[in-house]
């Protein structure tokens, strides 16, 4: 009787969760992209300082300073549109995860006192690039409109 009840109290539980879950995907790209797009302001605002830092502190591997500023800009401001969105997200997330790395590789000072905001994006980006944008996303959208229009011209 208990053990029936218990069952039937989290089958409910997580149904309702259940329900929840796009909306804490969307929740969850819109954070992360918030971050970036955020940094990508503040990189577009002043690019004199951000051509300084590019040149005298983040140490980018493999590209000229001048060339990782605009890149790292443009990343930063393209790319959490596309994780907003909800479009090619799991391209976006993936990308967005990879430069987080290089960013907390670029910038050995931010070890000490940034890296665990970095690894929590990290893990909000890994999270959206394995489990998918949700319901509440272009990708969706799409799939869903794709998926209809195949159908349609099958059965035509």
């Amino acid at each position: 009787m208990i053990l029936d009840k218990s069952v039937d109290v989290y089958a409910r539980v997580s149904a309702i969760l259940n329900k929840a879950s796009p909306l804490a995907d969307l929740l969850l790209r819109l954070w992360v992209a918030e971050v970036f797009w955020r940094a990508g302001m503040v990189k577009i605002q002043s690019m004199y300082s951000t051509m300084y830092m590019f040149q005298h502190v983040y140490h980018v591997p493999l590209l000229p300073p001048d060339v990782a500023a605009y890149m790292a800009t443009g990343i930063e401001l393209g790319f959490p549109i596309l994780l907003a969105l909800g479009l090619f997200t799991r391209f976006a997330a993936g990308f967005l995860f990879v430069y987080n790395i290089i960013a907390v590789i670029s910038f050995p000072a931010l070890w000490s006192t940034g890296f665990t905001d970095h690894k929590v994006w990290g893990l909000m980006l890994l999270t959206t690039l394995l489990h998918g944008p949700g319901i509440l996303s272009f990708d969706a959208a799409i799939r869903l409109w794709w998926r209809r229009t195949r159908s349609g011209a099958k059965l035509a």
